[in-house]
């Protein structure tokens, strides 16, 4: 999750954009694990559970998030291109 929200702070985010979050949604939740996996990372990271919520009205759908990926990897290879020009 730590590469992810730096990822997206590094290659997507500009400077108008609130700071990136990282959000990470499980089925159930063990409070040491998420202690432990999470101790010492600076990074804003959310852990929730899903219990109580449902999970299909909240999320987007797969074809939406292929939406998003696909447009991601777009400004990546034009992120790739700029910094290749300026060398």
């Amino acid at each position: 999750m730590n590469f992810y929200v730096n990822a997206v702070d590094e290659l997507v985010r500009t400077p108008d954009d609130n700071p990136t979050i990282g959000l990470l949604i499980c089925s159930d939740m063990n409070k040491t694990e998420v202690q432990w996996s999470f101790k010492g990372i600076t990074t804003p990271i959310g852990v929730a559970t899903y219990n109580n919520i449902r999970i299909k009205d909240v999320l987007p759908t797969k074809e939406q998030l292929k939406e998003r990926m696909e447009l991601l990897q777009k400004e990546m290879r034009k992120t790739k291109l700029l910094m290749s020009k300026n060398k």
